[in-house]
């Protein structure tokens, strides 16, 4: 008979996840840690929406994002800003449709939004997605920045979903809405039946 962690089943065989991982995002004592990088981010996404919701060129006309998309598409000497030429043809369809003048506000809010989902430990896993979406958006516009430290923060969070709200709100609303998984007060490791163990 063997002791089995957490384990996935595929085509009959057990396959556990490493201790490692268990230990990083699914052990409420590192909820602390996710604690100090979900409030860090949820910070700098705070700190970047503030100027954009009292600005009326992002959240009235949609100006200041026409400005970025504009700059990102501009191709000179034949290179630009934008990497993959799919992207810059999203990007000028966007342009075209006047899509800005929605999306400006849906950009500025969303950053409040996600940095309010972050500091209070709201659906952190969804906050840090779409979090991370923005990040590779502005990326792919060819906006470096911190946007690539950013990006990396929220998967984290998004891969520790389980327990990165854990010190939060998370903690009463992931129980509420019914998560998928059962938490465990016990560290022993739960015996697997002998005939599965064959």
């Amino acid at each position: 008979m063997t002791n089995i962690k957490n384990p996935k089943t595929v085509g009959g065989r057990v396959i556990e996840d490493p201790k490692i991982a268990r230990f990083l995002f699914s052990d409420v004592r590192m909820s602390w840690v996710w604690l100090v990088l979900r409030v860090w981010l949820g910070y700098q996404w705070i700190d970047a929406s503030l100027h954009k919701v009292t600005n009326p060129d992002w959240v009235s006309t949609g100006n200041a994002l026409k400005g970025f998309w504009s700059g990102a598409v501009t191709v000179k000497n034949g290179s630009g800003p934008i990497a993959f030429g799919w992207y810059r043809n999203f990007l000028n369809y966007l342009l075209n449709t006047q899509a800005y003048t929605w999306f400006g506000k849906l950009v500025a809010y969303g950053e409040l939004l996600i940095g309010i989902g972050l500091v209070v430990g709201a659906f952190v896993g969804i906050a840090a997605f779409f979090g991370a979406l923005m990040n590779f958006n502005f990326i792919m516009a060819g906006s470096a920045s911190t946007n690539g430290l950013l990006l990396l923060a929220a998967l984290l969070l998004v891969m520790a979903w389980k327990i990165a709200g854990y010190i939060g709100a998370d903690y009463f609303l992931l129980r509420f809405v019914g998560v998928p998984w059962k938490i465990r007060e016990s560290e022993e490791a739960q015996p697997v039946p002998a005939h599965a163990a064959r």
